[in-house]
């Protein structure tokens, strides 16, 4: 039975013959990997529930809790020993809680001898935090070493803010991209979708934006501004020379404020040809 695999690591997709219901059968006794979920959210639970089902294999029995004083406790009902196992996370807005429960059950099937531990997960935290900025630290890098030490071998995530944070990690990364599905997306569900144009909120999302824009064959506008704070260079406390109290300008010159200024966006009406 042919299966698809990701840097060397076996697929949650194979080409097992189809059964009436449309879903692919599989021995789970043979199948060599099982599929756990975290129970961060109940958006997680979904997400395995419906990978599962389209594989034809049963969700991985586990426990995940929390201790009275907020602790994570994972008790893995079955035997993993030797096996590719696949652990479901998705991000809620308790960002460090869904990563410790994530942390405390790659460890806990580590230590239980699974072959391989992949974590599928399609958003992938501290992310933004991945540049050196005044004296704080790359968290993003921070949280790579901690995967790699609760023993994950592999993680599956989407659209990553930077390519970059890819060479973060000590094991393979698969960086996925959303861009195909939203693509069929528009072209399917909207019917006027040439009479728009894409907008790029920031020159760094500008080259995004572009490659939207020429798969759709829409016009392109980009809005630019002051940057952010945080992302501005002065932020990151590196100034060669350091910056001057003192601003100079002529004296006579009186700039309007950003409330008096009025700003127009201008766009092309025609697409790309």
């Amino acid at each position: 039975m042919p299966i698809r695999r990701f840097g060397g690591h076996r697929s949650l997709v194979s080409h097992a013959p189809k059964l009436s219901y449309g879903y692919t059968k599989m021995n789970v006794s043979r199948s060599g990997y099982r599929v756990f979920s975290a129970n961060s959210s109940p958006a997680c639970t979904e997400l395995a529930k419906k990978i599962t089902e389209r594989l034809g294999v049963e969700l991985g029995k586990s426990v995940v809790y929390q201790e009275s004083n907020k602790e994570t406790r994972v008790d893995v009902k079955e035997s993993v020993r030797g096996q590719d196992i696949f652990i479901i996370q998705t991000i809620p807005r308790d960002v460090n809680t869904a990563i410790m429960e994530l942390l405390v059950m790659a460890y806990a099937l580590k230590t239980s001898c699974a072959k391989n531990i992949i974590g599928v997960i399609p958003y992938f935290p501290y992310s933004k935090q991945c540049k050196m900025r005044k004296r704080g630290s790359i968290v993003c890098k921070l949280l790579a070493s901690m995967l790699a030490k609760a023993g994950l071998t592999h993680i599956i995530t989407m659209d990553l803010h930077q390519k970059e944070i890819q060479g973060f990690f000590s094991f393979p990364v698969d960086n996925l991209r959303a861009s195909p599905f939203l693509i069929q997306y528009i072209q399917e569900e909207i019917p006027d979708y040439r009479n728009a144009i894409i907008v790029a909120k920031s020159p760094s999302a500008a080259k995004r934006a572009q490659s939207y824009a020429e798969r759709l064959r829409l016009g392109l506008a980009v809005m630019h501004g002051e940057a952010h704070q945080l992302e501005s260079n002065m932020a990151d406390g590196w100034h060669s020379p350091p910056s001057s109290r003192t601003t100079t300008g002529h004296t006579g010159l009186e700039l309007p404020s950003a409330a008096q200024t009025r700003c127009f966006l201008f766009t092309s009406p025609q697409t790309l040809s």
